[in-house]
C-alpha cells in the first residue's frame, strides 16, 4: 500500500536573524491605558521568540507560539491571565516582517505599547540596532494542496504557488452599507515591501465598536485621533494613510499571528473578512502539520537505519 503524502513540505532554508544590540521601546498600552516599557535582546540561534514579564515574580516567559494562544477576541494574547501578553501581533508583525527570528521580550505589563496602532515605531527601533545573521537555518514551509480555515462567513488558507516567497492577500468586506468600503490589498512578503506598504498601517475600528469595547474596559484612554475609528462618512478626526489601510493592516495582523508557527512560510495566503480566531487556527493547523511531518521524517530514518543494521 503506497504511503501518504505528507500535506507539507520544507521547500528551503535561510540564515537564522537576531538583534545586533538591545532595544528599547516605551509607550502606553492600548487595552490598559498603563505605562510600559519592552526591551526586545538578541536570542541564541534556534530559540525563537520569547516573551518575559519582567514585572512578575521570577520574569515568567511566555513562547511566541499558537500553542501558547490563551484568547483571540480583537486581538491576539499569549499566556495564562497571570502572567500572559496580549495584543502582540503589531511586534510580532515587526519581527517577522524585518526576519528576526530569535529575540527576547522582556516587558513590564501585560501588553506592549500601541503606539500609534501600527508597527512603524517598532520598525523604527529596530532599524537603529540593525539586524545580524547567525550559524544556523531556518525552515521555509510550504503545502502542497490548500489549507484553508473557514468560520461564519470568514476564511483563511495558505495556497501553493510556483513563485518563491509569501504573498498574502485580503478582502475586508463590511457589507454594501458597512462604514467601510470593500477594499483588496496584496503583499508580496519582504522587509522592504513590509516597512513601506504595511509598517505604517494603522489598526481600526467602527464607531459602533467603541462602546462595546469601552463597556468592557477597552481603550477608555483613547481618542478618535489616537486610531482609527470608522463612522458613517469616513474616519473620525484622524486621515488615511492609504485609501486601503484598514486591509492593509489586516494584512499586519496576519503576518503576526501566522508569526507563530515558528517558521517560514512559502506560497499565497488568502484571506476573506478573517480575523485573529481564523488566523491563528491557520498557524497551528501548519505548526501541527510541519511537526507531523518531522515526526514521519524521522521514523522513517530510524526504521532505514534499523534495516541497515
Amino acid at each position: 500500500m503506497p504511503e501518504k503524502a505528507e500535506p507539507v513540505r520544507v521547500t528551503g532554508y535561510r540564515c537564522q536573524r537576531t538583534l545586533a544590540a538591545n532595544v528599547k521601546v516605551e509607550g502606553v498600552g492600548f487595552v490598559t491605558g498603563a505605562r510600559v516599557r519592552v526591551r526586545l535582546r538578541p536570542a541564541p540561534p534556534d530559540s525563537g521568540v520569547m516573551f518575559r514579564r519582567t514585572d512578575r515574580p521570577n520574569s515568567p516567559a511566555v513562547p511566541a507560539h499558537a500553542a501558547f494562544v490563551t484568547d483571540t477576541r480583537r486581538r491576539t494574547t499569549l499566556g495564562p491571565d497571570t502572567h500572559g501578553v496580549t495584543l502582540v501581533e503589531h511586534l510580532l508583525a515587526t519581527l517577522a516582517g524585518l526576519r528576526i527570528d530569535n529575540c527576547e521580550i522582556d516587558i513590564d505589563g501585560p501588553e506592549p505599547p500601541g503606539l500609534d496602532g501600527s508597527a512603524a515605531g517598532y520598525v523604527k527601533a529596530i532599524a537603529e540596532c540593525g539586524a545580524v545573521e547567525q550559524p544556523a537555518t531556518r525552515a521555509i514551509w510550504t503545502v502542497k494542496t490548500p489549507v484553508v480555515i473557514s468560520m461564519a462567513g470568514a476564511t483563511i488558507g495558505l495556497h501553493p504557488s510556483t513563485e518563491p516567497g509569501l504573498r498574502v492577500s485580503y478582502l475586508l468586506d463590511y457589507g454594501v452599507f458597512g462604514p467601510i468600503h470593500r477594499q483588496t490589498f496584496t503583499l508580496d512578503v519582504r522587509p522592504d515591501e513590509f516597512v513601506r506598504e504595511v509598517a505604517s498601517c494603522r489598526t481600526f475600528v467602527t464607531e459602533a465598536e467603541v462602546q462595546g469595547l469601552h463597556s468592557q474596559g477597552i481603550g477608555r484612554h483613547l481618542t478618535s485621533a489616537d486610531l482609527l475609528v470608522f463612522g458613517p462618512d469616513g474616519p473620525i478626526n484622524n486621515t488615511l494613510r492609504f485609501g486601503d489601510e484598514p486591509a492593509r493592516h489586516k494584512v499586519l495582523d496576519i503576518l503576526g499571528d501566522l508569526a507563530l508557527c515558528g517558521f517560514d512560510l512559502s506560497g499565497h495566503v488568502v484571506a476573506y473578512r478573517s480575523g485573529h480566531a481564523l488566523n491563528v487556527q491557520l498557524a497551528l493547523r501548519l505548526a501541527t502539520l510541519a511537526d507531523s511531518c518531522r515526526k514521519s521524517k524521522s521514523r522513517k530514518v530510524s526504521t532505514s537505519l534499523n534495516q541497515a543494521a
